[in-house]
């Protein structure tokens, strides 16, 4: 990666997409936008834009494994969307660990005491939020060892 370039994180749902963009030092996710999901061109031309306008490097999705770490039928959903996403903008995709991702953002929304309606609208960007956050300490705690 570029200096300054970021990066852009999505938990892909059935009928949404959370998206959350990293800051250039890759030291913060910030919460974006919730798409609703339609045709996969119009999804990946709407996240081609979001690319361009972020200098984004790569696309970061959430991996839905099973608690135990087995595949799930979301999970090879989410790496055939990342393998489309590649062809569609040429980008790299690394897939990241989401278990518990969205429980652990519906818990914070209930610690701050958030409606049910205000809820349904933020939550699927905040867990892209999350998911983005949790490679960029990864990412951050790699570099601390060296």
């Amino acid at each position: 990666m570029a200096p300054g370039q970021k990066l852009i994180g999505l938990d892909v749902g059935e009928k949404t997409i959370g998206v959350a963009v990293s800051d250039g030092l890759l030291t913060s996710a910030t919460p974006r936008e919730t798409l609703r999901r339609g045709r996969f061109t119009e999804d990946a031309a709407h996240l081609r834009a979001l690319v361009g306008a972020e200098n984004a490097a790569a696309f970061v999705i959430g991996h839905p494994l099973n608690m135990d770490g087995s595949d799930s039928p979301r999970a090879q959903a989410a790496r055939a969307f990342g393998r489309n996403l590649t062809v569609a903008t040429g980008l790299p995709v690394v897939l990241w660990d989401e278990r518990l991702s969205t429980a652990a953002v519906e818990r914070t929304m209930l610690d701050a005491d958030l409606s049910r309606r205000r809820r349904a609208e933020v939550v699927d960007k905040l867990a892209a939020s999350w998911i983005l956050q949790g490679l960029l300490d990864h990412l951050r705690n790699l570099k601390d060892r060296d």
